[in-house]
């Protein structure tokens, strides 16, 4: 699959429109996922600002008591974070083929 689709694909299922009304076990559960990503990508040192920025927007919304936000922002943060480790993943190979032999 092509990095982009990947991107596009994995960025489309975290706006997906919620059934119900989210609460904080929900948010807390969302952004758990997110930081979980996010710190695997800052160990493949390939974290990326959006992704702070993101968690960092979805725990601003938790404070608000604005939890349908904070999910959602969460989900934002961890589709950014695995992007970023496929991006890490799939350029630690991809160099190679573009070296001058």
């Amino acid at each position: 699959m092509k990095p982009s689709l990947t991107l596009a694909i994995l960025l489309s299922l975290s706006f997906a429109p919620a059934a119900r009304a989210a609460n904080e076990a929900d948010y807390k559960a969302a952004y758990a996922a997110a930081e979980a990503a996010s710190k695997e990508a800052a160990g493949m040192r390939n974290q990326w600002t959006v992704t702070v920025s993101a968690l960092a927007a979805a725990k601003k919304a938790a404070d608000g008591g604005d939890f349908d936000r904070a999910v959602a922002a969460s989900r934002e943060a961890e589709a950014l974070a695995k992007a970023s480790i496929f991006q890490a993943t799939s350029e630690k190979e991809a160099w190679k083929a573009m070296e001058i032999r």
